[in-house]
């Protein structure tokens, strides 16, 4: 893919949300402004239009004039920071946008070439906020309007977009943006479905943390079941963390997080095969020898075994020995 730039438009008066600071609502547990961040990540420029805020990753920061001219007004001032032939547009209340659908939006417009290639919603409206165009067909028919009307401002986006040859793309999820407080209930909804939840998880802690990492998650899985079923329960995130803390250490990406937790599985296979093989004894205590730290008041029985417990045993029959939590 040629180099691509992004112009996110963030500063709507979100009129349907009470005036509430829509980029900044959060859909688990991340704002949708650095959602959408997140998405765009391999622009070589992302600009936001907006006034400035705290982001989750750097970027260039521009506003129309005068504040709230509209969004061709908006678009017009993005645009003026940047300079490749590709350019995504979108808007900042995407909760579900990822990298993979910029992606298909950049690689239809080059397979197109066409002049944008734009996604629709599930009732096909179209979605000229999701979309991937020619920087030159913008401009050009941005200069167009300022030329018929004097200015941009107040003038809608239909205008520019309805000039243009485009192609569609339908996709009700990436294209679904959050408009009114029930639209970002159905939005923290739906991440928490079974289907999609660990990798929304696993995604905001990655931006969270700052990590742009890419690794086989069903690889961690696997390992921490055979840790916490070979080994104990508590041995599973323990596991994970040090197979992750030994990839750090060796500076490695997604191979060195492969590589240490095959080490750690195949310790974890061996552990629970010892345990499995049938040639140790099983243990034993003395009858009516106390090696717990309570006191074993029964006659003629077996005491528990050693570190089991901290209370008083006053049963007649020691317990059947615990097996391991795992």
């Amino acid at each position: 893919m040629d180099g691509h730039d992004a112009v996110v438009l963030a500063g709507g008066a979100a009129r349907r949300l009470g005036g509430a600071d829509k980029p900044g609502v959060r859909v688990g547990g991340r704002a949708l402004l650095d959602r959408v961040l997140a998405a765009c990540s391999g622009a070589a420029t992302t600009v936001v239009v907006a006034e400035p805020r705290p982001t989750a990753r750097p970027v260039e920061w521009a506003r129309e004039d005068p504040p709230g001219g509209g969004p061709l007004a908006a678009l017009d001032a993005g645009l003026a920071h940047t300079a490749a032939a590709y350019v995504v547009v979108l808007s900042a209340d995407l909760p579900f946008l990822d990298e993979g659908t910029v992606e298909r939006l950049l690689t239809a417009l080059q397979d197109a070439g066409t002049e944008g290639v734009l996604l629709t919603d599930s009732d096909g409206r179209d979605q000229p906020l999701v979309a991937a165009y020619r920087s030159v067909a913008l401009r050009r028919g941005l200069a167009a309007l300022r030329a018929e009307h004097g200015e941009l401002t107040g003038l809608p986006l239909r205008r520019l977009t309805g000039a243009l040859e485009l192609t569609r793309i339908t996709d009700p999820v990436a294209s679904f943006d959050c408009d009114t407080w029930d639209d970002i209930a159905a939005a923290r909804a739906r991440i928490r479905e079974h289907g999609n939840v660990l990798d929304e998880w696993i995604t905001a802690v990655k931006d969270e943390l700052g990590i742009d990492l890419d690794v086989d998650t069903g690889t961690l899985l696997d390992l921490a079941r055979d840790a916490a079923h070979g080994v104990a329960r508590p041995a599973a995130p323990l596991t994970t963390f040090l197979v992750g803390y030994a990839a750090a250490q060796a500076k490695g990406g997604p191979e060195a997080v492969a590589e240490a937790a095959r080490k750690a599985t195949a310790l974890a296979l061996r552990w629970a095969a010892e345990a499995d093989d049938g040639t140790a004894p099983p243990p034993t205590t003395p009858s009516g020898t106390g090696t717990g730290s309570g006191t074993d008041s029964g006659t003629g029985t077996a005491a528990p075994e050693a570190g089991t417990g901290s209370g008083t045993d006053t049963g007649t029959a020691a317990p059947e020995a615990r097996r391991d939590a795992g």
